[in-house]
């Protein structure tokens, strides 16, 4: 009789042995695995990736004619960047190798002919999408802008429309990968592009849809902090909504419509649309799958502008996952999540102290970025000026005084850097120029250099309002900053109550009685009451302040899900034609 164990054995099936064999004996086989159909070669490719032959992999995938064939078996697309992630933290340059090949591949004499010219487009769209969602965005935009030089050769008669269609196509995909990687200058330029495209379409009658140009348009106004114009963008993104549309094109318009709500201050239509991206995602790509980290990054983003701290580092968690298991190593996307997750933690623990976790994600993304991009890129800024409010707070409890100032003078170094480059890519007049130094006048607080804690937070303020309006979120912020600066280190008590009041008025119109921000501006009220011998106010805001704690326990017995909801369609609808 067969024991237990024997029967749990099952064999390989004959294909995958077949595979193994192949792969045991590759060097004699290299050359006919190459007429093989695409999936098998892929399978074979996918068991060196296994075995951990990464310079043979290296080898195969380094040839340009090898990767267009594994980029045809769309339905193991994970596994491939699996196995593309590897290669590159292995220090095969595998991305750069194939974009200078595509590119170089480009001769006059090459694209002469149609037919050889229509497949190196298609090629160009194909590896530099490739690229894009891998995360390597210099070498995608290296085949994106070979890919549209050769899109603007001259077109003949016979194929003005599908080679115009192509030209519009590459350079919104270009701007995309512009945006991603912070390139604003150049994303400007290649919008101006696309849109000398589109206008060409339309002069020829010819039917396009602009739903990702659109979007792409409402990403780079939203970056530029132009939040006006980019919600003009995304209504027109919500017009060009189709069933005929890519579902990757239908999440983005969704996610980036979403965050041009949410900095509008218009939650409701922020709440549907992302919740209705995290849905349609889910559906057509599985919880596994990169673009549903997408949407859940996005998802994070609302319910963190929306005070649902905790359900927002439940959700970045979520996403952060799925990038590690899709991509891992030294990934910018596993990097942007860690930044993400570092930020939310960083303001769920605000009060409690318990910085280490997102001191550790901070750190992470930072580790994972300096590998990949220059020192001086946007991405990293904004990772720097992350770990500098996280050191900023341990700095302030601990009581080790060397400790502490070293803390203090790191953060000061992360944050100057940060400010000069956002300086450098939005100018002085930005909302992301304002944060920086609404950040280092909380740090010249802390650091006791009140004067020019005084200057950043002004300067801040008066950006934010010009831009933002007078009640917005983030002017709020701003002005409980000074408040705090006054009351605690200035003795001007006068100007502090006026800017509690002020910041308590707008956090209650925006978010309600039990917002978390309000704990800080009514523990400064009551601090100012009894300093100045004002008694009967500060019993009021004592009675208050009771109030609101009894409001954040009743909010903390509730369970949170945040992925426990069903999006009616008909709520959608309401809103997506509200646009």
């Amino acid at each position: 009789m067969a024991s237990a164990c024997a029967l749990e054995w099952v064999p390989d099936s004959l294909y995958n042995t077949a595979v193994t064999a192949t792969v045991s004996s590759y060097s004699r086989h290299r050359r006919e695995i190459k007429s093989l159909p695409e999936n098998v070669q892929f399978d074979i490719y996918y068991k060196l990736y296994n075995k951990g032959r990464l310079c043979q992999l290296g080898m195969e995938f380094s040839e340009l004619d090898t990767f267009a064939k594994v980029l045809k078996v769309n339905d193991k697309r994970h596994l491939l960047h699996h196995c593309f992630q590897a290669l590159m933290d292995h220090g095969v340059s595998v991305s750069d190798i194939l974009a200078d090949a595509y590119s170089s591949q480009l001769t006059p004499s090459s694209c002469q002919d149609q037919i050889k010219r229509e497949r190196a487009i298609q090629l160009g769209l194909t590896l530099g999408g490739f690229l894009c969602d891998a995360g390597w965005f210099y070498a995608s935009e290296k085949v994106y802008l070979a890919c549209l030089n050769l899109c603007m050769m001259e077109t003949s008669d016979t194929c003005l429309e599908k080679e115009k269609t192509l030209r519009f196509e590459c350079s919104v995909r270009l701007l995309h990968v512009q945006n991603s990687n912070c390139k604003y200058s150049d994303a400007d330029s290649t919008c101006k592009i696309s849109r000398e495209c589109l206008e060409s379409l339309q002069l020829h009658s010819i039917p396009v849809n602009t739903a990702a140009f659109s979007t792409e348009c409402c990403a780079l106004l939203f970056a530029e902090c132009q939040y006006d114009e980019a919600i003009k963008y995304c209504a027109m993104a919500v017009s060009e909504l189709a069933s005929t549309l890519p579902h990757k094109t239908v999440v983005d318009v969704l996610r980036q419509c979403s965050k041009a709500c949410v900095v509008k201050r218009e939650f409701q239509k922020a709440e549907v649309l992302i919740k209705y991206a995290v849905s349609y995602a889910r559906e057509n790509f599985g919880f596994k799958h990169p673009k549903y980290s997408d949407a859940l990054l996005d998802y994070g983003f609302y319910l963190l502008n929306v005070d649902s701290i905790t359900a927002a580092v439940q959700v970045y968690q979520i996403a952060l996952d799925i990038r590690q298991s899709v991509f891992g190593g030294n990934n910018l996307y596993v990097a942007i999540a860690h930044e993400d997750l570092a930020y939310a933690s960083y303001v769920l623990e605000y009060s409690s102290g318990r910085f280490q976790d997102a001191k550790d994600h901070a750190e992470k993304a930072i580790e994972i970025l300096g590998h990949i991009l220059p020192e001086d890129h946007l991405l990293l800024s904004s990772s720097k000026r992350v770990k500098a409010l996280i050191l900023e707070e341990i700095a302030i409890d601990i009581n080790d005084k060397a400790i502490e100032e070293a803390h203090l003078q790191e953060a000061h170094e992360l944050h100057l850097q940060s400010l000069a480059l956002a300086k450098k890519a939005f100018g002085e007049n930005n909302v992301q120029t304002a944060k920086h130094y609404g950040n280092l006048g909380r740090l010249y607080q802390s650091m006791h250099r009140f004067q020019e804690a005084e200057e950043m937070h002004l300067k801040a303020i008066e950006i934010k309002e010009r831009l933002l309006g007078a009640d917005d979120y983030e002017v709020a912020l701003s002005v409980g900053h000074l408040a705090s600066l006054y009351n605690y280190d200035m003795g001007k008590y006068d100007e502090a109550e006026k800017l509690y009041l002020r910041s308590i008025a707008i956090g209650k119109k925006l978010f309600g009685e039990g917002y978390s921000g309000l704990e800080y501006d009514y523990r400064g009220l009551l601090r100012l009451y009894r300093t100045t011998d004002n008694y009967s106010m500060a019993e009021h805001y004592h009675t208050i302040l009771q109030h609101w704690n009894n409001i954040r326990d009743r909010n903390n017995l509730i369970e949170v899900k945040p992925l426990d909801f069903t999006v009616s369609q008909e709520l959608t609808d309401i809103v997506l034609n509200a646009f």
